[in-house]
């Protein structure tokens, strides 16, 4: 299902997904991290000092809330790598934009506001 700028920002859920991706200082780094260049896994590890295995559970959330893409290519000698880079993204979060989406919540969307 495809949605343009318009819809992704009214739609309740998406903004969930969005913002609890966003809800972590190292998923923060990482955003920051592939701001101005796209890079693979093993060296963005390094450069933000978080181990590879938490690494790709972090870079998974973002990829599952847009925030990211990832592409897998081969290294001159063959070896698979997987690089990412930031999707470019603006969300404008006011009272008005956060009642609309509201509006568009699933029932899966609500069930933090029950508890």
């Amino acid at each position: 299902m495809s949605r343009n700028d318009a819809d992704a920002e009214s739609d309740g859920d998406h903004l969930l997904k969005v913002l609890g991706a966003l809800n972590n200082p190292h998923r923060l780094r990482i955003v920051a991290a592939l701001t101005h260049d796209r890079n693979y896994v093993s060296r963005l590890a390094r450069e933000t000092g978080i181990s590879r295995p938490l690494l790709h559970m972090h870079l998974q959330r973002l990829e599952a809330a847009g925030l990211v893409t990832s592409t897998l290519e081969l290294s001159d000698d063959g070896k698979a790598m997987r690089f990412y880079e930031v999707t470019p993204f603006v969300y404008q979060l006011t009272p008005d934009s956060i009642a609309l989406a509201t509006e568009t919540l699933s029932r899966s969307g609500q069930r933090e506001e029950t508890r």
